[in-house]
């Protein structure tokens, strides 16, 4: 594996893709064994200046789009689907820095610094005990004093915070705002501590290592995204969250029927001249394979499309209820589909799918995928779709 800088898109997937498969594969077992941080994969993505693909050209990232970010994050989940995960969340934080607080010289700086020279990786805490699930609302507030600002919350969750350079924080604006009157705040590795509250004993997605944690920073006022979160939830947070997702998911699966495809193959070469049974099956799974990718690859050229345009019109789309039921039909699709997908690799595989020692072993990608419909409980968002369709006319 070569170590280079900042290249096309194509070059950065490929590059992305050399790592799954020669640093990332080889350590998923074990990260999912040992619920511990895939540090091999992040040093290798450091390494390669692959942490900065989503900062924009002008502070000297790639500028990677949705559809180049998505095919990345696909790529490398194929290998390990929890640095899929961790790689497609920081992208998540890094976008929200990028297109909602350029304007900002503190960011602008620390995008050109931390994100770009220095690789740094960004986790985010946006869940609060007393929120139940509700990313929403905060019950923390940020308290600024002149230049100088501080924040404490009690995280439910805080992935991968442990092994992250930096955290992305959700909160009140002001103590007496009301729960969805938030903003986001930037807290630099040295700014902030972490007291860990719970364990992270979970059936997959071990290595995102995702404890809850109360938080405690202290930074500068200036550290404080510009505008309100309801905007950067809606244009970005949301979008590159589903979409991104969406993307990994669909690498899991893409490993797992991959693995079946092996096991069919060397089903056919024992009889020469023969279909195996399971052929079939191998046929049908990739019809609804295509469907999970086609789906996330089409909103993905779209927000490309919406967010390159200079008609103001068309970024607005973003914020409509149209685009929202879209990308709630999307990451609803994309995580039911994935744990179907395993289970009939499974189903084609065959005991030997189930076997954790075996080559053929789809375990780990079907218990990663059980964790997609609750990263944001599709109830919660079969929920809010229903509210929205009782008004909305699809024209």
């Amino acid at each position: 594996m070569t170590t280079r800088g900042s290249g096309s898109p194509n070059d950065m997937v490929v590059r992305t893709a050399s790592i799954a498969a020669e640093v990332a594969a080889l350590n998923a077992a074990e990260v999912d064994a040992k619920s511990r941080f895939p540090q091999e994969t992040f040093a290798a993505l450091k390494a390669d200046r692959l942490l900065s693909t989503a900062v924009p050209t002008a502070y000297g990232g790639d500028g990677a789009g949705m559809l180049d970010l998505g095919m990345q994050c696909a790529k490398l989940a194929q290998g390990c689907g929890a640095s899929g995960m961790v790689l497609a969340m920081h992208h998540i934080q890094v976008a929200c820095i990028a297109r909602h607080a350029a304007d900002s010289a503190y960011f602008q700086r620390y995008m050109r610094e931390n994100l770009v020279q220095r690789q740094e990786l960004v986790a985010s805490i946006t869940s609060e005990n007393g929120t139940f699930g509700d990313t929403r609302s905060s019950v923390c507030a940020v308290v600024v004093d002149g230049d100088e600002m501080s924040l404490e919350k009690d995280a439910t969750t805080v992935s991968y915070g442990a092994h992250a350079d930096a955290q992305l924080v959700t909160c009140r604006r002001v103590a007496d705002a009301a729960a969805s009157d938030q903003v986001m705040v930037l807290f630099e590795k040295d700014q902030y501590t972490l007291a860990q509250t719970g364990t992270w004993d979970t059936l997959g997605m071990c290595g995102t290592c995702s404890p809850g944690a109360k938080f405690s920073g202290r930074g500068a006022a200036a550290q404080i995204l510009p505008g309100a979160y309801a905007d950067s939830s809606a244009q970005t947070m949301v979008p590159y969250s589903h979409i991104l997702w969406s993307a990994l998911w669909s690498g899991i699966a893409s490993d797992a029927i991959a693995r079946a495809a092996t096991f069919v193959r060397a089903e056919a070469r024992r009889k020469p001249g023969t279909v195996p049974a399971n052929a079939t099956r191998l046929a049908r799974a990739h019809v609804d394979l295509q469907t999970m990718r086609n789906n996330w690859e089409s909103c993905a050229r779209e927000f490309d499309d919406l967010t390159s345009a200079d008609d103001a019109n068309a970024r607005e789309e973003l914020g409509t209820m149209g685009w929202a039921l879209k990308m709630n039909q999307l990451k609803m699709a994309s995580s039911e589909m994935g744990p179907r997908l395993c289970h009939e690799a499974l189903q084609i595989i065959g005991i030997m799918g189930y076997k954790n020692d075996s080559k053929f072993s789809v375990g780990r990608h079907y218990r990663d995928l059980l964790s997609a419909s609750l990263m944001v409980s599709n109830e919660r968002i079969a929920a809010k779709s229903a509210s929205m369709l009782l008004v909305f006319k699809d024209e």
